[in-house]
This record gives structure tokens, C-alpha cells and sequence, in this order.
């Protein structure tokens, strides 16, 4: 599952259903601070903070009961592996940035 961040503050999710990757692909400035999305937090140029809840309500998100079932699935083992800021409710992402 991959979070696409553009310049003009557009956000959308492609390869949905892949649920054993999670990971930011920025194709505007990576730098904290310097741009910003809803639900979004850039912690430094590699690691980001992704809201749970912003996810299923993604450009891109298949409309299905199964999707659901599978991304609640993703969310209980990333916190199995601390990958889960509770306080934020949110998701570590990697963060990749396309030239």
C-alpha cells in the first residue's frame, strides 16, 4: 500500500491491496515542515506518521466489506511490531521521494 503526496497537496493511495508494504511516496519537497497534508506528519526525510484514519477515506481505496477486514488486519500487526504512535492514532511510514 503506497501514500502518494503531491505538490498541490493531493493525496491518494495506490497498490491497495497490497497490505505487506506501507510506505509514503512523496513527489513534492521532503523536508518537515515545508509541506503539509492532512493526517500527515513528516517526522524527518525518511520516517513519517500516517492518521489510521485518514487511509480508508483515500482517492483510490477499493469500496468492499474485505478491504475493511484486511487494512483493520494490517493496523492490529503493525501495532504488534511498534509501529503504531498510539497518542497520534497513526502509522510509521517510510517515506520515498520521486525525483
Amino acid at each position: 500500500m503506497i501514500i502518494e503526496c503531491f505538490r498541490d497537496g493531493a493525496v491518494r493511495l495506490d497498490e491497495p491491496l497490497d497490505f505487506r508494504k506501507f510506505k509514503l511516496m512523496l513527489h513534492a519537497d521532503p523536508l518537515p515542515g515545508t509541506q503539509s497534508w492532512k493526517g500527515i506528519s513528516l517526522l524527518d526525510d525518511c520516517n513519517a506518521l500516517v492518521s489510521i484514519d485518514l487511509v480508508p477515506t483515500l482517492t483510490g481505496r477499493p469500496d468492499d466489506a474485505s478491504w475493511d477486514k484486511d487494512y483493520a488486519e494490517m493496523v492490529a500487526k503493525a501495532r504488534v511490531h511498534g509501529w503504531i504512535d498510539a497518542e497520534r492514532n497513526a502509522i510509521r511510514a517510510h517515506i520515498e521521494q520521486v525525483p
